[in-house]
């Protein structure tokens, strides 16, 4: 089951991410230098976990007045047993908990687990014509980062049918900015 995480498991979950990053091996994409995002993470209520000890963690944001799934990773040897599935739907149950009307997130385009792993679970490719400013800010500053090393593409998925019909997440009332309005439900 997921769960928020406690502050004593941070340093832990960088096992998993790196382990989750490695795969990435396989697909040709190599990720530059640096640190990883859980090991910058200050507000262990943006985070949540399952299992215990952690197997997997999302880490959140809010992005355009929506919740944003900016990390997902699973330990590479407790894949396939629906850690992944248990914590996007944590994320989604968050978001509408919360009053966002989506969930979005930047992910690779072709790697299997990335982008057709999301869309399975509810998400689809979002037209950049409705990116809001801060995502479109995001995936500008992942390019900075040098982590486009492969097609990306920014995924949505609405959550509890909040948005209304012809409202995009960019004209959402709520604006929220990341690192200050991630809070626990």
């Amino acid at each position: 089951m997921a769960r928020w995480v406690e502050p004593g498991e941070l340093p832990g979950l960088v096992d998993v991410e790196l382990a989750a990053d490695g795969l990435f091996e396989q697909v040709g994409i190599v990720f530059p230098p640096g640190t990883t995002m859980i090991e910058e993470v200050t507000d262990p209520s943006a985070v949540l976990v399952e299992g215990e000890p952690p197997a997997g963690f999302a880490l959140v944001g809010w992005v355009d007045g929506n919740l944003h799934l900016d990390q997902l990773a699973v330990h590479p040897s407790r894949m396939r047993q629906g850690i992944g599935g248990r914590l996007v739907a944590a994320v989604r149950d968050h978001a509408t908990a919360s009053g966002a009307a989506a969930v979005t997130l930047t992910t690779y385009r072709d790697v299997p687990w990335n982008a057709p792993w999301y869309a399975r679970h509810g998400f689809s490719v979002l037209p950049e014509a409705e990116w809001g400013p801060e995502l479109r800010a995001l995936v500008e500053h992942e390019r900075e980062l040098g982590i486009e090393v492969a097609p990306r593409v920014v995924m949505r998925t609405v959550v509890a049918g909040r948005m209304m019909a012809g409202q995009t997440p960019s004209s959402s009332a709520s604006r929220f900015r990341y690192e200050a309005n991630c809070r626990r439900s």
